[in-house]
Order: C-alpha cells, then sequence, then structure tokens
C-alpha cells in the first residue's frame, strides 16, 4: 500500500522524533492513504516553519511484515478513538501503549472544535461521537517504533 508524507522537506528516511507536540496517536511517524491530505500536511508544516518547500514524501507498506507488528486499528470515530486521541492530545499516559503502528480517522481542524467542547465537558463522549460521525475523516498511520519504520520503502518525493 502506498502511503503519504506531508512536509516541508524531502524524507527519505524517516525518524520517530520526541516533541512536545500533543498528536493524535502520540509520538510517531506520521502518514496517510490520501495524496490530498499528505499535500495539505506539507502546506500547512511549510507556511508554520517558514522555510523548505512543500513535499510529499510516498513510501510503499510492506503489508506482508503487517503480521509481525502490533497495530491498533480505529475504523471510524467511535469511543475506544475518542479516548486515545483525548489522552494523546491532553498528554496522558496510557496503559498498555506499545502498539508498533496506530492508524485510524484524523482529528483535524474541522474536528478540534468538538473535541475541543468534549475537553471542557460541554459534550459527553456520546454527543461528540454523534458529531463527529458526518464529517469525512480522512486516516492516519502513526509508525510509533523502529520496527514499524523497517516496513516503510521511500519511492519518491513529489
Amino acid at each position: 500500500m502506498q502511503l503519504y508524507h506531508g512536509s516541508n522537506a524531502v524524507v527519505r528516511n524517516p525518524q520517530i522524533l520526541q516533541t512536545d507536540r500533543r498528536l493524535d496517536f502520540g509520538t510517531g511517524f506520521y502518514l496517510t492513504s490520501s495524496f490530498e491530505q499528505a499535500s495539505r500536511w506539507a502546506q500547512l508544516t511549510t507556511q508554520r516553519r517558514g522555510c523548505g518547500k512543500e513535499t510529499v514524501s510516498v513510501f510503499l507498506f510492506d503489508e506482508s511484515i503487517a503480521g509481525e507488528l502490533s497495530i491498533l486499528r480505529f475504523e471510524k470515530a467511535e469511543r475506544e478513538w475518542l479516548e486515545y486521541v483525548t489522552a494523546n492530545r491532553k498528554n496522558e499516559k496510557i496503559d498498555n501503549d506499545n502498539y508498533d503502528i496506530v492508524s485510524g480517522p484524523v482529528a483535524n481542524d474541522r474536528t478540534m472544535p468538538v473535541i475541543s467542547l468534549f475537553f471542557s465537558g460541554i459534550y459527553d463522549i456520546e454527543e461528540t461521537i454523534r458529531r463527529l460521525l458526518p464529517q469525512k475523516l480522512h486516516d492516519q498511520y502513526a509508525f510509533k517504533t523502529e520496527k514499524s519504520l523497517t516496513a516503510l520503502k521511500f519511492l519518491e518525493a513529489r
């Protein structure tokens, strides 16, 4: 399967960088199956950093290795996904979070107002999920371990 990474530079050798950014699935190297979404990430990253060139790095994910990896998949925005994203966004420790890869919907700019209302206690889990379900949430893949990165092969940059 082809996956895409949007940035302000070509990324030939993915790395898992420890940052203080609070991302949906925690620390990891993030990709998506949507070229359009990766292009938007490239644009935002280039604007935010104020340097570089909008670039989408294309990778081939060797799915034959998937059986050797611990993978957590969220098929849609549901209670478990929301709890996982919320814990990561709040930088809370998650028990048994020893996955190589986590995949699922993106909590993007359109979803964050809803999730923020959940954080503040205005919406409960059920109301938050109800409001998120109609949104077209693209996917994201967080490669969280060095072992998972070995399943990626750089193909090209666009």
